[in-house]
């Protein structure tokens, strides 16, 4: 298995060439680009954990729209973007899906996935993934539990030698320490939902570790019309119900 995956490298990196790859990807959203120092680091790690097993789905949303970021440059040539989960964490949550990958911009046919029996397989295939240059991002889903700090070094490492983005998918919050560049703690938010108008999937996405600066928290909502984030504008209906008024009440003042 481990040499199919470096003979599979080795044909996408020379398929695909190299080329190099900008700094920072840009969220577009002013308030969290200037926290940042620019944009999302490029050529680093960076931890996102789930709020709680509730809210698996919405932290690997958030991280497939990070890695839309990347795909959505200019000029930017189409690269792979690989996926190594453990088993275990396959078995328990699914593997994704092609619709879903759709959903945020990413072709179905360039994910390769990868599947680790033993924690350290997985931090050994997502390094060996982040040094071929044909490789845009790596994903790495584990299951709860700590982390290595070498094998953590070791991926910032790997990813800063191939200007590479390196997310580092966790199920519940770590208490563990971290040389990631961030660190975030996503869950779901209310969809905020407008008659004839699609539904938009929101994050709460909380940044507990930044590199760059100060932390902070935000409701982005991602929009696959324009494959980005959006800031949103309102985390629940403008006009709320009231309920400390009986029925008649309500009716009196209406009328």
């Amino acid at each position: 298995m481990i040499e199919q995956l470096r003979q599979q490298l080795m044909v996408l990196q020379r398929a695909r060439g190299l080329r190099d790859r900008p700094g920072t990807l840009s969220f577009g959203v002013t308030a969290l680009d200037s926290v940042l120092g620019g944009g999302l680091m490029r050529g680093a790690l960076h931890e996102i954990a789930s709020a709680g097993e509730p809210h698996l789905a919405a932290a690997t949303g958030f991280a497939l729209g990070l890695a839309a970021l990347g795909v959505a440059i200019p000029g930017e040539k189409k690269k792979s973007l690989f996926w190594v989960a453990e088993d275990m964490a396959l078995a328990e949550n699914g593997a994704a899906h092609g619709a879903g990958l759709d959903a945020f911009g990413l072709a179905p046919e360039r994910l390769v996935t990868v599947k680790a029996a033993h924690r350290r397989d997985l931090f050994w295939a997502m390094e060996e993934a982040l040094r071929c240059h044909a490789v845009d991002t790596v994903i790495g889903e584990m299951r709860a539990g700590g982390i290595d700090g070498v094998a953590i070094r070791r991926l910032s490492l790997a990813a800063a030698e191939s200007g590479a983005l390196a997310l580092l998918l966790r199920s519940a919050p770590p208490n563990d320490s971290s040389t990631a560049a961030t660190r975030w703690i996503v869950g779901g938010a209310p969809s905020f939902v407008i008659p004839g108008r699609e539904q938009r999937p929101r994050f709460a996405a909380q940044l507990v570790r930044n590199r760059r600066g100060p932390g902070g928290s935000w409701i982005l909502e991602w929009s696959d019309s324009d494959e980005r984030f959006i800031l949103a504008a309102h985390s629940q209906p403008v006009a709320a119900p009231v309920f400390d008024r009986s029925h008649h009440q309500a009716a009196g003042k209406v009328a």
